[in-house]
């Protein structure tokens, strides 16, 4: 069926559904269930649990098992209607759960890492289950036999993973701010690239297979899109939150990407829009205006018996700049600044006439965010985090999209 999209003002933002409390540390990962009023959810209090909406509104816990170690990671496959933990001690745990959930049943354990368990995804045309762990590894296993088909090693603890499921491809982010793209094969892998442009380790990644695009977020709070299809390797820096980037997720219909970051924001990016790439830092012994000397030069600072100058820069032409040339600051939203950056004067005289209007929207979440997941035929979000609280909030007031799926606001 056609999607519908609608437009919608500015101003309208994320609507607060429910509120799910229960459990008793921080809540490690929550999914929504397809086509259901219902949420799965692991936490670090060892329990993972199914909460279904009752008539009365609320949610209630229709299944509550307890685990021998913390929860730290969870993959749900709906048709099959398979689940993955991921645990503090390394194993992955599989169950089974009923058609009305309310019961699950376990079916096996994999001993998937030396740590814990980061990131899961399941693919059932192979029967794999893929992992990252703090055992700085990826591992690939068997769902049928239990075994263990491949293990690739990182020099840090991989983080996040994303898989294509046509072309058995990986991205791996790893704690010191490097991805990792492997194309993985039934008992091998082969490294087909690295890409490095975070100055922090990776917490999120989102890949989108239609149009072939990577998205990074990182602790330095910002968001890289990789533009893996294009031949031009295309990077585009996003600079809107204000702590470290927690779970994003790409809304393909609207071309919006959707992100949170561990202070709250959760934030809605225009990507439909020609946005221009951020420059490469340029580098220099003096300033590129006016050729004072930086600290470090020490041949020019006695030459010209001149005191030497911090080097800044300036984030529209990356050019090396002094201070006292750089005494503006200003967004730029089409280079990914949602909020004031460091210009050199120069530049700031060249876009102050040009329209600066936000391309994106941003929104309090009211509570901390360690892990976020989208229904998008639903436009329903799902937030969790170390206040031990889920929220399910209603996102098409804000993402503008509404898919003929029967969902409609509530």
């Amino acid at each position: 069926m056609a999607a519908e999209i609608h437009s919608r003002p500015q101003s309208s933002r994320p609507v607060l559904l429910s509120k799910v409390e229960g459990h008793q540390d921080v809540v490690s990962a929550a999914l929504l269930i397809p086509k259901e009023d219902g949420v799965i959810t692991a936490s670090e209090d060892r329990t993972i649990r199914v909460w279904l909406k009752r008539d009365s509104g609320q949610y209630w816990p229709s299944i509550y098992h307890t685990m021998s170690s913390p929860c730290s990671a969870m993959a749900y496959h709906h048709d099959s209607r398979r689940i993955f933990v991921g645990q503090d001690n390394g194993a992955i745990m599989e169950f089974h759960i009923s058609e009305d959930f309310n019961k699950m049943n376990f079916v096996k354990t994999y001993p998937a890492h030396q740590n814990r368990v980061s990131a899961i995804t399941f693919c059932l045309t192979s029967e794999w289950v893929i992992s990252t762990g703090h055992d700085k590894c990826i591992s690939w296993m068997c769902t049928r036999s239990g075994s263990m088909l491949g293990r690739h090693y990182f020099t840090s603890w991989a983080s996040c993973l994303q898989y294509d499921y046509e072309t058995r491809h990986a991205f791996v982010g790893d704690y010191s701010g490097q991805i990792t793209l492997l194309k993985l094969e039934q008992n091998t892998c082969s490294v087909i690239t690295t890409l490095k442009g975070h100055e922090g380790s990776i917490t999120s990644l989102w890949w989108d297979p239609v149009q072939r695009l990577l998205f990074s977020g990182a602790s330095d709070h910002s968001i890289i899109m990789w533009d893996i299809g294009g031949r031009k390797g295309r990077t585009l820096l996003l600079q809107g939150h204000h702590d470290k980037v927690q779970a994003i997720c790409y809304i393909q219909l609207t071309r919006q990407l959707v992100s949170c970051s561990a202070d709250g924001g959760i934030a809605v990016w225009n990507m439909d829009i020609s946005r221009e790439e951020a420059p490469q830092w340029l580098e220099s012994d003096s300033c590129q205006k006016c050729e004072q000397p930086f600290f470090w030069n020490i041949k020019q600072m006695w030459d010209t018996k001149t005191l030497g100058l911090r080097q800044h820069h300036c984030r529209k032409c990356g050019q090396a700049v002094c201070g006292k040339c750089s005494t503006k600051r200003s967004s730029y939203p089409i280079m990914g600044f949602e909020f004031q950056v460091r210009v050199c004067d120069s530049c700031f005289e060249s876009i102050k006439d040009e329209d600066r209007t936000s391309l994106a929207t941003f929104h309090e979440g009211k509570h901390n965010i360690s892990h976020m997941s989208m229904d998008i035929a639903r436009g329903l979000m799902v937030t969790c985090g170390s206040d031990r609280i889920v929220k399910i909030w209603d996102m098409t007031p804000v993402v503008g999209c509404s898919l003929a799926t029967g969902f409609s606001s509530r």
